[in-house]
């Protein structure tokens, strides 16, 4: 098999995403640290939660819309309901499974966060791009997902991380 290497623009815009994506991902974590005290990914269940009917959503669908492996999340989660801004409850209809609901806490603690949150995502993204830019950068990375979630035939579903089980070192089944 011949590697197909980038080209040198293929190589540039691949530099360019590594760049903005970590630069941008440390800058709305530090920014949610200091005003909020928890990192964007505890932000972001608490934004799902927020969306979702009754505030509620199964652990696996949860992890599905943060695009996180279940174990990543159930230690998110943990932590969030040791600070009360989350609950589990037993899944009514699937005994196997468990229900994320956002306390009311949890909710003034989002709705306290959010301004800050919005004003570093407008003013360190959306800002800086034009209406057609923001349209491109919409497109190509719902391109990007489809092909990963393999909407495009190049994922296997449980290579997922939505999906994945546990590892094997990690001590559980």
């Amino acid at each position: 098999m011949t590697t197909r290497w980038l080209t040198p623009e293929e190589q540039r815009a691949w530099r360019a995403y590594i760049a903005g994506y970590l630069l941008l991902e440390d800058a709305i974590d530090r920014q949610l640290q200091q005003e909020a005290g928890m990192p964007h990914a505890y932000y972001s269940i608490l934004a799902n939660l927020s969306e979702a009917p009754e505030r509620r959503l199964r652990m696996t669908d949860l992890a599905e819309r943060l695009k996180a492996t279940r174990s990543r999340l159930t230690y998110a989660v943990t932590r969030l309901e040791k600070d009360g801004l989350v609950r589990r409850e037993d899944c009514e209809w699937d005994k196997r499974g468990s229900v994320a609901v956002l306390t009311d806490e949890g909710m003034a603690t989002l709705e306290n966060a959010a301004p800050g949150h919005v004003d570093t995502v407008r003013s360190l993204l959306f800002d800086r791009l034009t209406p057609e830019q923001v349209g491109q950068l919409e497109e190509i990375f719902t391109q990007v997902a489809r092909g990963l979630q393999g909407d495009g035939g190049e994922a296997a579903a449980e290579d997922l991380p939505w999906r994945r089980r546990s590892s094997p070192c990690s001590g559980t089944p």
